[in-house]
């Protein structure tokens, strides 16, 4: 079957890049053991705010305080099927990080990029990591 979607498109995703006190990003452990920013697909018509509230409350039960106007990141990426992934990460914050686990959201911790590395991550989480600074 060939792809209807044309080699151009991208599937947005849009992620919390949520920083605590040490300007170490939050990443979520999924029940495959794979680590990931708080975020997922935007839905159509959605604004990217609202994506990133109803995926953190979907994945991990948590209340979003703020969320920036602007993205910090963007950036391009595959996930683990091969498909094409546009990365918009919005700086959030939250009330707190007492989450309600989920398949998608099993633990959380900050991290460096250093201590990012040694983890078993999502493709996209390899190009952040070439990305962030402080």
């Amino acid at each position: 079957m060939d792809n209807p979607v044309p080699n151009c498109f991208y599937r947005i995703s849009v992620k919390a890049l949520i920083l605590n006190d040490e300007g170490k990003f939050l990443l979520t452990k999924e029940d495959n053991g794979l680590w990931e920013l708080p975020g997922w697909g935007l839905d159509f018509w959605e604004k990217p705010q609202e994506g990133i509230i109803r995926e953190i409350n979907e994945e991990m039960g948590l209340k979003v305080m703020s969320i920036a106007d602007n993205p910090s990141y963007f950036f391009t990426s595959t996930n683990l099927k091969k498909i094409h992934i546009a990365n918009v990460l919005y700086k959030t914050t939250v009330e707190n990080l007492d989450f309600t686990p989920s398949n998608e959201c099993v633990e959380l911790r900050f991290f460096t990029v250093e201590e990012a590395k040694k983890e078993q991550t999502y493709p996209n989480i390899q190009e952040f990591l070439k990305l962030y600074t402080i």
